[in-house]
């Protein structure tokens, strides 16, 4: 249950979606029966005839910042950055942001670097796991040039070349219809599949809606190098529930609906805030909540989620709410009905 190899599945590479289905809602969805054990294909424009009057969705209202950067070093070699804070950090009055760096050579300090649009940066401090420290200078603030020249920071296994005609593409579909408050370097894919006719038809049935922000951040997605899954650390990311989203939540529990979370980042905010009681209230903070088997879920009932990386804690969390044998008896299914996995692939929906 806690070792790391039993979360191991091979998948055809031909399954990771390298592009976003044709309009976000045809998205299949693997509809998981916990109780019965059982399973069923339909599709996420299915999603109102899936659930009940009286439910509530909870999502992610977190918007992704373009944050890839490609520049050279001032010895002329390539280099490129991925921006890992989007608060206004500043050092003496300039803007200093911890950054991703790939690069055939690892930048030491004082390393000089050029971007587009009259941006430099250089490096002030190493840190571990490929991290720097870069103080960006420039007629215009490092915010500002990475709205207007940045690329989203799409995750390694979805292909894409430094100059890629897919790159307008991912700007519109990396980012889900509920994009607001913008800090995050991955979108949350559950929310992806969402359009604005599908919210429309789910108000129709009488299905809620209401948003959180959790800024998904990298150690999310960090390699769990540690046998016993238990033992992993999470990165921690800034949460925030408004007094909305709390009422939502509590008139939901107490007429019966289901609280449905919207992706893993939805389930990790919510659970952080029920820790003390099981109640959620206004607030916010940081979490670095890791959900194993085991754990006691005291918000959510249901999961809508995409399918994960192996071994990895995203899928730690699905197979804590719906149990280590189904789970992988999904898995198993959406393999051989071959749906799309990862960012931009299908869905499930556990109940």
């Amino acid at each position: 249950m806690f070792d790391i190899d039993d979360y191991d599945y091979e998948l055809p590479s031909s399954l990771i979606a390298q592009v976003p289905a044709s309009r976000r809602d045809v998205s299949r969805l693997l509809i998981v029966d916990r109780k019965r054990g059982s399973f069923s294909d339909r599709h996420f424009f299915d999603l109102p005839d899936l659930l009940s009057p009286g439910d509530l969705l909870i999502v992610n209202n977190t918007r992704v910042v373009p944050a890839r950067l490609f520049g050279r070093k001032k010895s002329g070699g390539q280099i490129e950055i991925l921006v890992l804070e989007h608060p206004d950090s500043t050092s003496h009055g300039q803007p200093i942001r911890s950054c991703l760096v790939k690069s055939s050579k690892r930048p030491q300090v004082g390393t000089e670097l050029s971007f587009e649009a009259g941006i430099s940066g250089e490096v002030k401090e190493i840190l571990e796991s490929g991290i720097v420290r870069i103080l960006f200078k420039g007629s215009e603030s490092i915010d500002s040039a990475l709205e207007k020249m940045g690329r989203m920071p799409l995750p390694p296994y979805i292909r894409r070349e430094k100059s890629d005609s897919l790159s307008n593409l991912d700007r519109k579909r990396y980012q889900t219809v509920f994009s607001k408050n913008r800090g995050a370097v991955a979108a949350p894919t559950a929310g992806l599949h969402f359009t604005k006719g599908l919210i429309k038809k789910l108000k129709q049935a009488e299905i809620s809606i209401a948003s959180l922000t959790l800024h998904v951040g990298y150690g999310t997605f960090s390699p769990v190098r540690t046998k016993d899954i238990r033992r992993h650390l999470l990165g921690e990311e800034f949460y925030s529930i408004d007094t909305e989203a709390a009422l939502a939540i509590e008139h939901a529990k107490k007429f019966g609906g289901k609280v449905v979370a919207v992706g893993t980042t939805v389930v990790r905010a919510l659970e952080t805030a029920a820790a003390s009681n099981g109640k959620i209230r206004p607030c916010e903070g940081k979490t670095g909540l890791l959900v194993t088997p085991g754990f006691s879920f005291r918000v959510v009932d249901a999961l809508i989620t995409n399918f994960h990386l192996p071994k990895s804690s995203l899928l730690f969390l699905v197979s804590a709410f719906a149990g280590n044998e189904i789970t992988r008896e999904a898995y198993n299914r959406a393999i051989e009905k071959k749906y799309r996995f990862y960012s931009y692939g299908d869905a499930m929906l556990i109940i």
